[in-house]
């Protein structure tokens, strides 16, 4: 039955109110040859049964979940405890709307200042905010405090952060700056890291308007891991803002953090800390900065602070909450008008679970699987490493032949997924094929990628 929500008399008050006699006349600028001639035609209702069963037929013939896979490049396959899975699938966590009134939203407030103390912990800085939609925005929003910090506005990217992170953040200040972004994206380095010299001649060379921030991937885009303290060092010297962006943030779990290396804002996608990659989405921006004033109160999204109520029993509230909705628009930090707020509480239940020797326990064993899948590829004629510099989970590879594409649809066909050529999101790299290994890859994993690439 279809359903029609408005009845003849509003439809010919709405035709009269924009000047139209009919139906037919309103839609009259739709091309004929685009327009349905006769009803769409659907196969008959199936009863309960049958529609089970065929869909549990359409599900067989779904390859893909019973293949080996290495994908990653911004999203990683890490374990989803069905703990938690359950966990949130509690209504009062699964249906919770934002905590405007904190007096009848205590259980979801707690939870998200438990998730900005995890994000402040894991990026070394103190001040986290209640998340962001996903690292894309994260680093959009990033460059724009930054901007509002420094009174300036001219961007620098290094090609080691991910390209659409990149892009992401050049549609988001395009906007602001009338079509034309006020940004330079500088090379990547010929280790596949920032190249800090290139970087820093770029900011000489604005030092007229002067520059409002420096991006880089903490590891880089492509695997690799960088010095970043001299870049660091030379950022503060010119009083420009930097920003890190961490892909997996369990690599963090052996690394110094961002905060401790210098950086003043560091961003992050939460979905490998509790999320499962479920067609690319969703994710959880993760987000943190200083706790001095002005950091604070130019921070994007909400922020949820401990108090106490008039016993002096802890409680907890939004504050700073600087964005369109709570006060006016012309003031507000951002038009990030939520948070992720379910899926910031899946991360929290499932790094909780895990706790802080459990963060550093899956961190060690994607590191080992790497090393391992590492030793291997090099062993391998016509394959290599693309850098010299250390790895954490993803590894740059030279494939055999030069051809990153053929190679995964090659081994596509013999049920593995080797990884992401590298040129479905940066032009010039046909040979590079990205490897991302996990806590989950068991060793026979692994030696069933090196014999399928050995055998091409």
């Amino acid at each position: 039955m279809r359903y029609l929500p408005h009845t003849p008399e509003e439809i010919d008050a709405m035709l009269e109110a924009v000047g139209k006699s009919s139906i037919d006349e309103l839609f009259a600028s739709v091309p004929d040859e685009i327009r349905a001639k006769a009803p769409m035609q659907f196969d008959p209702a199936l009863d309960e049964v049958t529609l089970m069963r065929h869909v549990e037929e359409l599900a067989e013939k779904n390859r893909a979940g019973k293949m080996v896979s290495f994908l990653g490049a911004g999203a990683y396959d890490h374990w989803f405890p069905q703990a938690a899975d359950q966990i949130i699938l509690r209504s009062e966590l699964y249906t919770a709307y934002t905590p405007y009134q904190a007096e009848v939203a205590q259980g979801t407030l707690q939870i998200i200042f438990e998730f900005q103390t995890i994000v402040s912990e894991i990026l070394g800085l103190p001040a986290a905010n209640a998340s962001m939609y996903d690292a894309s925005t994260a680093v959009a929003e990033a460059v724009l405090m930054a901007r509002r910090l420094t009174k300036k506005n001219h961007a620098i990217i290094s090609g080691c952060v991910h390209p659409q992170y990149v892009e992401t953040t050049r549609t988001y200040i395009s906007e602001i700056d009338h079509g034309t972004p006020d940004m330079t994206e500088v090379p990547v380095g010929s280790d596949l890291c920032a190249d800090v010299d290139a970087i820093v001649a770029a900011i000489d060379a604005k030092a007229e308007t002067g520059v409002a921030a420096v991006v880089v991937g903490y590891p880089s885009f492509y695997g690799p891991v960088g010095d970043l303290r001299p870049l660091a060092a030379a950022c503060k010297d010119k009083g420009v803002k930097l920003i890190t962006v961490t892909q997996d943030p369990f690599a963090l779990a052996l690394l110094a953090p961002p905060g401790e290396i210098g950086a003043d804002i560091a961003v992050a996608e939460g979905q490998p800390l509790g999320l499962p990659p479920q067609y690319g989405g969703p994710g959880v921006g993760l987000f943190a900065t200083h706790d001095d004033r002005k950091s604070l109160q130019q921070m994007p999204g909400r922020l949820c602070g401990q108090t106490v109520d008039k016993d002096g029993k802890p409680g907890y509230v939004l504050t700073l909450s600087t964005r369109e909705q709570h006060i006016r628009r012309d003031r507000a930090t951002s038009n990030i008008c939520t948070n992720s707020g379910l899926c910031a509480t899946a991360l929290t239940i499932k790094m909780c679970m895990l706790g802080k020797q459990g963060f550093v326990e899956v961190a060690q064993q994607c590191l080992a699987k790497a090393a391992y899948l590492q030793a291997g590829l090099e062993a391998l004629d016509g394959y290599g490493i693309a850098t010299d510099k250390p790895l954490f989970n993803e590894l740059p590879v030279t494939v055999r032949g030069g051809d990153a594409e053929a190679v995964v649809k090659r081994l596509t066909d013999e049920g593995v997924i080797a990884g992401v050529p590298a040129s479905r999101l940066v032009a010039g790299r046909p040979e590079l094929l990205l490897i991302a290994v996990t806590e989950k890859h068991r060793k026979e994993d692994l030696d069933r990628l090196l014999k399928a690439l050995g055998d091409i």
